[in-house]
């Protein structure tokens, strides 16, 4: 694929864009800071009327049979406008487990209502840092699941997850709903993320995949949710590249505007060469879906966006200076969501050691 978009995809985009600056602002994010298990409702129904949460589901189970290419970029515009919820990245890993790996029943009970929106989905793989434990904390019997799953992104308002556990010693995927399960809210800098430590007591769940293949597939989940979240980290990158450019050529120091000075056009300029290197990765990702260099190319993708949102949100609030830390001006709105995406589908160390293995087995 190229590295543009045709014209339908460009449309896409237009508009996600415009319908997301008319209906998020900031005004509305900056009080979900200080309260605990709540999202933006405005951003999900409008991601639900939009039918973004159908977009790469198959047309079978009330999907739109697109791909991974579109979604990344409804992303892309979600992290320009700081989407006030995690759903639509951890709907997609669950929907994406189920219709990969799960049976015609499991497919036909959960992604119709994933597709709609009525069901949110999330992904309960990592342990602390480890974004895939050798031996996950959770253990499943065949028929329930026992332990806690720590710090899982959209778990306080999820109604299933999938949860990777351990069954006889060995890794599976566990598809559970969240109904019975006891959660506890995991207080953040970004709380709209909705975190919770799912607490698992015999609670009712099916295998999706059992095995050796279980591992591979819950990275395989996990590069699908890093390449929609690598799209969002470059989406608020350029956001905040513009922020910077815009204030840098309208403020004034001794008689001239900021960016005529070294220090500011210059790591502007840095800025702009992070965020198209992001985009191109992201694009090349989502465009390797299916292929078997995917994984590595998500990689690349999530590494990349990392380093441009972190780097962005750091530049753009020491351009502005004083103001740039300031409540109301809401820079450390992106600034948070910098952090939590920076952690969430795993670490960049993780991404790396991933990205290491795969290129060294390639070279091998």
């Amino acid at each position: 694929m190229s590295i543009l978009y045709d014209e339908g995809q460009e449309a896409i985009a237009t508009e996600s864009r415009r319908v997301l600056e008319a209906r998020v602002n900031k005004d509305e994010l900056l009080p979900l800071l200080e309260t605990t298990g709540e999202y933006h409702h405005g951003f999900w129904t409008t991601a639900k009327e939009q039918g973004w949460t159908a977009l790469a589901l198959p047309e079978t189970y009330g999907g739109l049979a697109l791909g991974l290419v579109e979604l990344g970029l409804i992303a892309h515009q979600a992290g320009r406008s700081l989407s006030g919820a995690p759903f639509l990245t951890s709907s997609f890993g669950a929907a994406k487990a189920i219709e990969l790996y799960g049976t015609d029943a499991q497919k036909g009970r959960w992604l119709p209502g994933l597709a709609s929106g009525e069901i949110i989905g999330a992904v309960a793989f990592a342990h602390g840092a480890d974004a895939l434990p050798l031996h996950p904390p959770v253990a499943f019997d065949g028929a329930r699941l026992d332990g806690t799953a720590i710090g899982v992104t959209g778990g306080l308002a999820a109604g299933i997850a999938v949860v990777f556990a351990e069954h006889g010693g060995a890794p599976v995927l566990a598809l559970a709903e969240l109904g019975p399960v006891e959660r506890v809210a995991v207080p953040s800098f970004d709380n709209s993320r909705c975190i919770a430590d799912l607490h698992f007591a015999a609670a009712p769940a099916d295998a999706l995949v059992a095995g050796n293949l279980a591992r591979d597939a819950a990275l395989h989940i996990l590069a699908l949710q890093a390449v929609i979240t690598a799209h969002e980290q470059t989406g608020g990158a350029e956001a905040l590249m513009e922020i910077a450019r815009d204030y840098a050529v309208t403020r004034k120091a001794f008689g001239q505007p900021i960016g005529a000075f070294q220090s500011i056009k210059h790591r502007i300029a840095e800025l702009y060469g992070l965020v198209e290197l992001a985009r191109a990765n992201c694009i090349h990702a989502a465009a390797r879906e299916g292929q078997d260099d995917f994984v590595t190319a998500a990689a690349a993708a999530r590494l990349s966006a990392t380093d441009a949102y972190d780097s962005a949100a750091r530049d753009c609030v020491q351009i502005h200076g004083g103001i740039g830390v300031t409540w109301e001006i809401g820079l450390h709105l992106h600034m948070r969501r910098a952090r939590s995406l920076a952690i969430e589908q795993g670490s960049s160390l993780f991404w790396e050691d991933v990205l290491v293995d795969r290129l060294s087995g390639e070279a091998a």
